[in-house]
C-alpha cells in the first residue's frame, strides 16, 4: 500500500510524539504472526499502556530522530513493530509484554530495547522486563527498611528473655 507524503508526516509526527513520553522502548520481528496473534498482542498493549505501532522502517527512523530512542535505528531491519513504555509506574511494560507474548508465540522475535539511553540486544530485553512496576518498587522499599527494624527489634526482646532466665 502507498503512502501518501501527508499520511507518512502523520505517522513520523504519532510515533515522535509517543516516543518523546515514552520511558522505554522495544523492538521486535513479527514475521509470521497471524492477525489474530497480533489483534491479541494490541489488546494486552492497551492493557498495560504501552503504545504499540508497525511502522516502516524509514518513517521509524525519522521518528526517532531527536528521542532518547536514536540508537534503535540500527535495529529497524526487516519487519518490526515498536512497544513504548508510556507509564511512569510501569517502566518496563513494553519488554514485559513483548517476552511474555514470545512465550507463546515463538515466531516474536525481541531484537533490541532501549532504556535510559541504553542498548539492549536480544536476551538482554529481560533485564528491561524484569524493572518492577511502581507498586513493585515501593514493596521492596519498604521490606528494605522493614528489615533492620525488625531485626532490632528480635535483638531486644532475645535480650529480654536472655535476662529474664538469668534472674530465674
Amino acid at each position: 500500500m502507498t503512502l501518501r507524503l501527508e499520511d507518512k508526516k502523520e505517522i513520523v509526527a504519532a510515533v515522535n510524539q509517543a516516543a518523546s513520553s515514552a520511558f522505554s522502548a522495544v523492538i521486535a520481528d513479527y514475521r509470521g504472526l497471524t492477525v489474530a496473534q497480533l489483534t491479541a498482542l494490541r489488546a494486552k498493549a492497551r492493557e498495560q499502556n504501552v503504545y504499540l505501532r508497525v511502522v516502516r522502517n524509514t518513517l521509524a527512523r525519522r521518528a526517532f530522530e531527536g528521542t532518547s530512542f536514536a540508537e534503535l535505528n540500527d535495529s529497524l531491519v526487516g519487519p518490526s513493530i515498536i512497544g513504548l513504555s508510556m507509564s511512569e509506574d510501569d517502566m518496563g511494560a513494553a519488554a514485559r509484554l513483548f517476552k511474555d507474548f514470545a512465550k507463546d508465540n515463538a515466531k516474536l522475535e525481541i531484537k533490541t530495547g532501549s532504556y535510559d539511553g541504553k542498548l539492549f540486544v536480544g536476551d538482554e530485553v529481560d533485564v528491561l522486563a524484569k524493572l518492577p512496576n511502581r507498586e513493585q518498587a515501593l514493596t521492596l522499599l519498604v521490606s528494605v527498611l522493614q528489615a533492620p527494624v525488625s531485626k532490632f527489634g528480635r535483638l531486644l526482646t532475645a535480650l529480654k528473655e536472655k535476662n529474664e532466665g538469668q534472674a530465674a
